[in-house]
């Protein structure tokens, strides 16, 4: 891996670097990060995300990407991004989907992709439900792809590489009371041939969630650190960050040795992008507060004060307004308390209720 540069980085640097990257300022109704999309778990989150940075969510478009989980996308970067998460090879596709449930079929490499993708297209040429689809297409597959579930009493599709593979079978997500409609994309573009613009991707996680290792992009993209070094970006900086090698574009070298904390206030979603970093003792060092904010179901908002997260929070609907309640890490400055009702208001926008009630834990 080359390096341009080498110099000693705080804790307190990177999250002021990543905090002013994300457009946490709202100069922007369309800030950079979008070009990693938003994830949308739960649903409705991805417009909250948004909200957080004054963000518009015109021409965006939610598809299953990054490790099969839904992301808001800007439409016209779709075909690209597909190009760029398709497998770089065999072994990569087969570390994409290697579960319990699949693991011969797994070995099938990109093929499974292919045939999944191919599967979809051939289905899905009108919305359906996302459960016809899936017993559509587990007919369609390789029976190695499939296994047996019990409680449906039915042979199905392995659900990672299904949500996978939808977006190379050029498919959009609509959530519709509390269901999953599939339904083909606008503009559909061919099945990839080969991937394509993978290194932008590695280079988009460094510049938004760097300076980082290939072992948390990795994570980040759902494969090993083997497959990140093949695609490894060469212009990058290298950083020690708490005495470990870490690395971000070259370019934002000069942004990172300068940042500070901005002061701001904001109230970030669950699966928030700022929150998709896989050095999540560095966001977040103390263990039990980490644990709760990234819970695998039913997680809390994070209140990020600062380049700080802060605390917790959580939103109920009372009819057409909306209680917010903030429980922080600790006593919160005067000047971040008058800060939140602001971002209550924002939240509550998001999600289409008329007013927001800030309530504060003690």
């Amino acid at each position: 891996m080359s390096s341009t540069h080498r110099n000693e980085v705080s804790r307190e640097q990177v999250l002021a670097y990543r905090v002013a990257a994300h457009g946490f300022d709202r100069s922007s109704p369309a800030p950079g990060v979008l070009v990693m999309g938003v994830q949308d778990t739960p649903t409705g989150s991805a417009r909250q995300a948004l909200a957080a940075r004054g963000a518009s969510p015109d021409a965006l478009e939610l598809v299953w990407s990054f490790r099969g989980a839904p992301h808001l996308h800007r439409r016209a970067d779709l075909p690209a991004l597909a190009a760029a998460l398709w497998p770089v090879d065999d072994a990569d596709a087969t570390a994409r989907i290697n579960t319990s449930v699949i693991k011969e079929g797994a070995r099938l490499g990109v093929e499974a992709f292919r045939v999944t993708a191919e599967a979809f297209r051939e289905v899905v040429t009108a919305p359906m439900a996302k459960g016809e689809v899936s017993t559509a297409v587990s007919a369609s597959v390789p029976e190695s792809l499939t296994y047996w579930c019990v409680p449906c009493g039915a042979q199905h599709i392995s659900g990672l590489l299904f949500q996978q593979a939808g977006i190379f079978g050029g498919i959009g997500i609509r959530p519709e009371g509390g269901k999953t409609v599939l339904a083909p994309l606008r503009e559909r573009f061919p099945v990839p041939v080969a991937a394509s613009g993978t290194t932008e991707l590695v280079r988009a996680y460094l510049r938004f969630l760097g300076p980082a290792t290939p072992v948390e992009v990795a994570k980040y993209l759902g494969t090993r650190p083997t497959v990140v070094k093949s695609v490894w970006p060469d212009d990058l900086a290298e950083v020690r960050l708490e005495g470990n090698k870490a690395w971000l574009p070259a370019s934002d070298l000069d942004a990172l040795l300068s940042a500070k904390s901005q002061g701001l206030v904001r109230l970030l979603p669950p699966g928030d992008p700022f929150l998709q970093a896989r050095d999540r003792g560095l966001v977040v060092p103390d263990r039990s507060r980490e644990k709760e904010i990234w819970r695998a179901i039913g997680g809390p908002g994070a209140l990020l004060a600062g380049s700080e997260i802060a605390g917790t929070w959580r939103a109920k609907a009372a009819g057409r307004k909306l209680d917010v309640t903030v429980t922080p890490f600790a006593p919160l400055p005067l000047a971040v308390r008058r800060k939140m009702d602001a971002e209550a208001a924002a939240v509550a926008s998001a999600r289409g209720a008329s007013e927001a009630r800030l309530h504060i834990a003690q």
